[in-house]
């Protein structure tokens, strides 16, 4: 890979890592408890390399596992049993909960409204109805989200510029668990459509078969590609976009780093790990006493582009060099 560019930066004062000489205060206290609900697969190397920057960034705030802290996972990989796995943790007593997405945060809501959640990723969660006050969380739950809904059109543009010759785009939904801010991105789309000359297509999907059967159909016409929203998050329905679209040409933009890592042309989107180190120093400041309210939602300020340019070949695209000077990092 080449690295063009490395910037992220969220609103950050509140987030700030605490003092190193505050750490020696913990080294012989008792056994604190972090639940961890992840919408994703556990043998899925972005997840891992997420908890490996969470445990990491623990371990330099004072918080070793086996030592002063004990870390329970349940990985929910299957939407279906997040329901589940969030009413087991919740039960364990743990001192604050650590999750990712929405679905996985509204399980955990669910379950209660007294163990501090510290989210990381996810759309707004003010239109989201997670929280109302941002800069005051009057709930259980704060953390650091990593969309907006009018990056949704940026998609769309980004998309465009790489392929000029788009003039018909699928934007991939889940329909079965569509976050409630579906609505206002395809509305931010179908905004920036006509100014670039493309043609949207609602394509929302219940199962990875149904993603496999719309995409197949959709590529049935030429210049075509696609947006795909969040979520997907499982593996399952990831896995199918991506071979779909490789199979049928098609070029697409993605709302996770992660997905053009693992093969997709394009994704726009805020670093992730740099996201749960700042998670890291809410927890920290929890276990050592901070409410909720005092540490507010964070949005993100900068947003990083991918372009992959082994898929660009694969996809025989020649993307345009003025383009590729606007991308972060490019994969060879």
């Amino acid at each position: 890979m080449m690295r063009r560019r490395q910037f992220i930066t969220l609103l950050g004062g509140a987030a700030a890592v605490g003092c190193p000489l505050a750490v020696s205060g913990q080294q012989g206290g008792s056994m604190r408890r972090i639940g961890w609900l992840f919408g994703g697969a556990e043998n899925d190397r972005a997840r891992q390399a997420d908890l490996a920057e969470l445990r990491e960034s623990l371990a330099k705030l004072g918080w070793s596992e086996g030592r002063n802290l004990r870390i329970d996972l349940r990985w929910g990989d299957d939407l279906n049993r997040l329901g589940a796995y969030a009413t087991e943790l919740v039960s364990l007593a743990p001192d604050v909960l650590v999750t990712n997405g929405s679905s996985a945060m509204r399980a955990l809501q669910q379950q209660t409204q007294t163990i501090p959640i510290v989210f990381t990723g996810g759309p707004d969660p003010v239109a989201g109805g997670l929280v109302r006050n941002v800069a005051r969380p009057e709930g259980n739950i704060t953390g650091f989200s990593t969309l907006e809904p009018s990056i949704a059109g940026k998609w769309l543009e980004l998309l465009k510029g790489a392929v000029p010759r788009l003039a018909r785009v699928a934007v991939i939904f889940d329909a079965e668990r569509s976050s409630p801010l579906s609505p206002i991105y395809i509305s931010s789309i179908e905004a920036v459509a006509p100014a670039v000359g493309v043609q949207t297509i609602k394509t929302p999907f219940h199962s990875a078969v149904d993603i496999v059967q719309a995409i197949d159909a959709f590529a049935a016409e030429p210049n075509g590609g696609l947006v795909v929203l969040p979520p997907p998050n499982t593996t399952a329905i990831r896995e199918a976009i991506l071979q779909r679209a490789a199979q049928h040409r098609l070029p697409a933009i993605y709302p996770s780093l992660a997905d053009a890592t693992a093969g997709g042309l394009l994704a726009y989107a805020t670093d992730r790990v740099d996201q749960y180190r700042r998670a890291a120093s809410y927890v920290d400041r929890i276990l050592r006493g901070a409410k909720v309210a005092d540490l507010p939602v964070q949005f993100p300020t900068k947003f990083e582009l991918i372009v992959n340019l082994k898929t660009a070949r694969a996809l025989g695209l020649s993307i345009p060099e003025t383009f590729l000077q606007q991308a972060d990092e490019l994969i060879q």
